[in-house]
């Protein structure tokens, strides 16, 4: 029987109130949507909520790190995947005929998902980032439901299907949470109610198709299975280093400066096709980026960005796109053998990044043999059935 989560226990878990979509593009297809990308982060003009936009940003006028509900839009070596309100993602990205859905095979465009989406904020503290990921992910893995997770510098967020959101209200009451009406939130009575950065988190769960696994250790086993037969396998592109920040929102007399010197670094970063960038926006929190340190010369980062630009991550890898996108969600099994569950293995500290067709467990430099050692090691055990 799988312990009780401490992370779990003492976090407070929000639904963001959007439907949202998630679109993969091809990375040969980057500048063929650089404008969408463009008029997506910097919108044109005020949005109305039907599109996604969040009510406090209508009201107050904010800048466009504040316009959406949720945003996020992610930049890797293997793809470019975008999570935005589901109204825009068929305005910017979606073909003129009825391809949505169609094949994967031979595509050359913007691929957006048929299935809609919700987010949940996630907030809270307690194990170190490797084993709250596990942690935060099991409950609904061990439910069968597909989850994303995204990082980042203030919260976690977990995206899962629209139509699994009974679910996992199902899975955390199983957890003790409640409702707690005033806050709109899903609190455990018991949990301390502390605001404080999160650590870093993930995605994971196995395809709805087949019955889902009764353990963690089951769902890891899974997992390498699964990779070993699509013949996927972890990669580390040896030139990226990682830094995570958030632009800065804490001085009112400079926010506007700081926003503007936020965009055009950003503008620049994205005019020319980042090795690795994610960029998230809340209407509640500074916008967050994990980026290439190469990149941080486009921005004044002393006045524009906050974070530590010496701590690096380094970035491991899986090409998801031979696996249909429910059966993306791998990081939970990842995270298992990374926490350190089994015997003999130390915990290594961990962040992860969920995109359409990518998995990404970053993880610093000091640690990265020992990572790869226990992903190779965990490969080769596995019997591929």
């Amino acid at each position: 029987m799988e312990p009780q989560s401490a992370i779990l226990m003492s976090a407070q878990i929000h639904f963001v109130d959007a439907q949202l979509s998630l679109v993969h593009i091809p990375l040969d297809q980057y500048h063929s949507n650089l404008q969408a990308f463009l008029k997506l982060i910097f919108p044109p003009k005020p949005r109305n909520e039907a599109s996604g936009e969040s009510s406090k940003s209508s009201e107050l006028g904010l800048s466009w790190t504040s316009h959406y509900a949720f945003l996020n839009i992610s930049i890797t070596p293997i793809e470019c995947s975008i999570v935005c309100p589901k109204s825009l993602a068929q305005e910017l990205f979606a073909p003129p005929s009825d391809a949505v859905g169609a094949s994967t095979a031979g595509r050359t465009g913007a691929i957006v998902s048929p299935e809609e989406f919700v987010v949940m904020s996630v907030e809270g503290e307690g194990l170190e980032a490797g084993k709250r990921v596990l942690e935060l992910t099991s409950p609904l893995a061990l439910a069968g439901i597909s989850i994303f997770f995204i990082t980042t510098y203030f919260l976690d967020y977990i995206i899962v299907p629209t139509k699994s959101k009974t679910q996992v209200v199902r899975a955390l009451e199983d957890r003790g949470f409640q409702f707690e009406e005033s806050a709109e939130v899903y609190v455990n009575p018991a949990a301390r109610h502390d605001r404080n950065k999160s650590s870093t988190s993930s995605f994971g769960t196995m395809s709805p198709s087949t019955p889902p696994p009764a353990t963690v250790d089951e769902l890891q086993a899974r997992t390498f299975a699964l990779l070993k037969r699509r013949e996927i396998v972890p990669k580390v592109d040896d030139d990226i280093r990682l830094v995570q920040c958030a632009g800065r929102r804490d001085n009112s007399s400079s926010i506007l400066t700081d926003e503007m010197g936020l965009q055009n670094g950003l503008t620049r970063c994205l005019v020319s096709q980042p090795p690795f960038l994610s960029l998230t926006l809340t209407p509640d929190e500074p916008a967050s980026l994990l980026l290439d340190k190469r990149l941080i010369a486009n921005f004044d980062f002393s006045r524009v960005l906050l974070g530590n630009m010496e701590d690096f991550l380094i970035p491991i890898m899986l090409d998801l796109e031979p696996l249909p996108l429910e059966a993306s969600g791998i990081v939970c099994g990842l995270a298992g053998k990374l926490a350190g569950r089994n015997a003999g293995l130390n915990a290594i500290e961990m962040s992860h990044l969920s995109t359409a067709h990518t998995g990404t467990v970053m993880v610093e430099e000091k640690d990265l043999h020992h990572a790869m050692e226990a992903l190779r090691v965990e490969e080769n055990n596995s019997d591929g059935g």
